[in-house]
This record gives C-alpha cells, structure tokens and sequence, in this order.
C-alpha cells in the first residue's frame, strides 16, 4: 500500500473526518436485509473513533431524483448503531445548517451520519460547489467504499480535491486483494468468468486473457463461445449475434498464452425451473429443444484440475443456473474446491461481483476465500484494468 495514503499516515485526534462509506445496504419494509456492507466498514469507524477523531459518515442510498423520505439513510444509521455497539447521531442533510450543527455538537470519539448525499443533484455531478459544502464539515477525508470508487462524484472523488485524503481500512484491503491477485500475482493465475451474457463482460475477458494463464468461462457466456465453435446448443440461452467477437477472444488469448477452458459436457434440461428432469450430455448430443443450465461431471472435473494448478484465482460469475436445484452443482462443486485449495494455504482466491457473492454464500464458502469484494460495478471495471478515479485520488 506505500502507493497510497491510509490511516497510518494521519493523527485524527480531534479532527473532524468526513468518511465515505457504503450504506446502500438491501431494505425490505424499513429494515435491513443484509447488513454485509455495514459490516465492512465498522473497523474504520471505530479505529477513528478510538483515535479521538470526530467521524462522520458520507454515503449514498438508492437512487433518489431529489430528496425523498423513502430512500432516507436513517434506518440505516440506526442499524450501524446497533452492529457497531455505538450511538450513531443522524443530521437531517449532508449540507448546510442542519449537518452544520449536528457536527458541532460532536465530540471526540462521536459518530454521526448525515443523510443521503444523492439528495443532492450536486453529488452525482461532482459540483465544486456541492464539493465546498460537504468539505465545510471536515478536517479530512477518507474513502472507506471502494464500491461506489469507479464514480467520479463529489464524495466519492471530489472531496480528495480539497481536504487531504485517506484510504479508510475497507478500501485499503480491496486494493490489497486485488492487487495480490493481478498486479503482482503468484502464478499461474487462473481466472473463474461466468454469468449469463458475453456482451456485459466483453472488456473483463479482454483484459483477463492478457493477464492470467487459464480462463475458465462458465453459464450462458460459455454458450455463446461453444456457439461460436460450431457446438449445437439447442435452446440455450446464447448471444449468437456475438460469434465473431467470441471467437476474437479466443484468438486474443492462444496470442497472449492464455489457456481458455470451454465446458466439454453439459446438464440439459427442457424448462427454466428447479428441479425440471434433467440429463448429462456431450457436446456432440446436446438436443436441439434442450437446455443447457449447468456444466457437466467432466467439465467440473476439469475445472477442479484447473484450480489445482492455480497459485491465484480471481472469480466473477457462476459456472450455471446456481439459483436453481441441482442446476448449481458445478457452481458449488467448483466453489468448494477453491475454499479447501485456500485452506489449505496452496492458494490464493479473490472473488467478487453480485451474483459472486450470492453464489459463495449459496455454496456456504464466502468466508473462506482469501477475499470477497462486496463491490459489483467497481471491481469489475479494476479487473478490466481500468483507472477508479475513487483509488487514484487517494495515491501518494
């Protein structure tokens, strides 16, 4: 991390810091739903809190056009409070008199979290003068969410333009992670890249295969590439319009040296639903009102050699239709062999993405992987190496 600057380079102690923080946590019916985010960021919190300093949180919540009760971050304060053991103040705005007073009634070691900064179009926009507002509140500022860090946004970036600036101790784990596993990686390194649609990942894949010495692509993305290939694959969910550029990638890795690792059998059914008769087929057989909806027994089987091989791993996306039994057998088969290689300290796993994340837990492995990025758009847009002006403005 000596390329940028974290909490080990600053002294709070009765310093006003302006945190930026991921509170766009699920809510059903006024409550919480999952409370991994929240979770997250308690560290950072408490360690300035210990440290005197005087924290109060920055998020954004929903996407509200204007200030709207519904998407108030109260609720959410109120569940930080209770996980964090700490009274958590609320102001009614991130700006102006009402934020003014609420911070001047802190004391040292105080949390407050002021209200959704998206209340105000000046977030979204970066607006100087929105900047200025939120900056007249703090000391200092720290980026603790690195999942809102591909926005350029008054608090997510802006704030670092004019109050010297932090990577808040989440932050500083994610880039570490990520940085472990493709910047500086043990190799060989291999890449999990699955979900449904080529067309959303066309910049990952183009980036990966020049950086990692096998890609195994699984879910609808693999459909398309069989496809691609001359492979039948019946009614499967395939972006057959994407055949050129599939097969450019293809190219693109036998360039760069990049293994790419295709399913060689899969499970086919005849409908979209759980528990729907099902049957193992090969490439060769799949049948033309069939469906596939998992990788088969010897792609699994492949899939396990492949991680066996590995010094890193980064995964994003599941192999099937892991949201329905037994359609998410290669998804947790896969998954589980990962987390025992981690175990058992012979590799090194980095996963994230929200469809990740979900199939991790599903598969009861989320804890042990190395690291599991809790941020979507902000860590896929890092693993197709592009700049998040959230991490670059806080180098040193």
């Amino acid at each position: 991390m000596s390329a940028f600057r974290t909490l080990d380079d600053v002294n709070v102690e009765n310093k006003r810091v302006l945190v930026r923080v991921d509170l766009n946590v699920p809510m059903e019916n006024g409550v919480v739903g999952d409370a991994t985010r929240i979770e997250r960021i308690i560290p950072t919190i408490l360690e300035l809190a210990r440290a005197k300093a005087k924290v109060i949180l920055l998020a954004h919540f929903g996407r509200p056009k204007g200030v709207d009760p519904k998407e108030s971050l109260k609720p959410v304060a109120a569940k930080l409070a209770e996980i964090a053991k700490r009274p958590v103040a609320f102001a009614e705005d991130c700006i102006g008199e009402a934020a003014a007073k609420a911070v001047a009634a802190m004391q040292p070691g105080d949390i407050l979290c002021l209200e959704n900064t998206r209340f105000h179009p000046g977030e979204e926009k970066n607006d100087p003068d929105f900047v200025k507002a939120l900056a007249a509140n703090g000391d200092i500022w720290v980026n603790d969410a690195f999942s809102a860090a591909h926005r350029a946004h008054a608090s997510t970036e802006g704030l670092g333009r004019v109050l010297p600036a932090y990577a808040g101790r989440t932050m500083q784990a994610e880039i570490e992670a990520l940085s472990r596993a493709l910047e500086q990686p043990k190799r060989p390194v291999v890449a999990v890249v699955g979900g449904a649609k080529v067309s959303t990942k066309l910049e990952l894949l183009g980036n990966l295969v020049a950086k990692v010495d096998a890609l195994i692509i699984g879910g609808g993305m693999a459909n398309t590439f069989l496809h691609a290939q001359g492979v039948g694959v019946g009614k499967s969910l395939a972006e057959r319009d994407l055949a050129d550029t599939a097969r450019s990638i293809l190219a693109k890795a036998e360039k760069a040296n990049c293994a790419i690792i295709l399913p060689v059998d899969a499970v086919v059914a005849y409908h979209f639903a759980a528990d729907a008769p099902n049957h193992a087929y090969g490439l060769d057989s799949i049948p033309l009102d069939g469906m596939i909806l998992d990788a088969g027994p010897q792609s699994v089987e492949r899939i396990k050699g492949a991680i066996d091989e590995a010094e890193t791993l980064v995964w994003n996306g599941p192999l099937g239709a892991f949201e329905l039994h037994p359609f998410d057998h290669g998804t947790v088969a896969a998954a589980k062999h990962v987390a025992a290689r981690t175990k058992a300290g012979k590799l090194l796993s980095v996963a994230g993405g929200g469809d990740t994340v979900a199939a991790l837990n599903h598969a009861g492995v989320a804890d042990q992987f190395s690291y599991v990025s809790t941020a979507g758009g902000a860590f896929l847009e890092w693993l197709e190496g592009k700049p998040l002006p959230g991490v670059e403005i806080l180098r040193a």
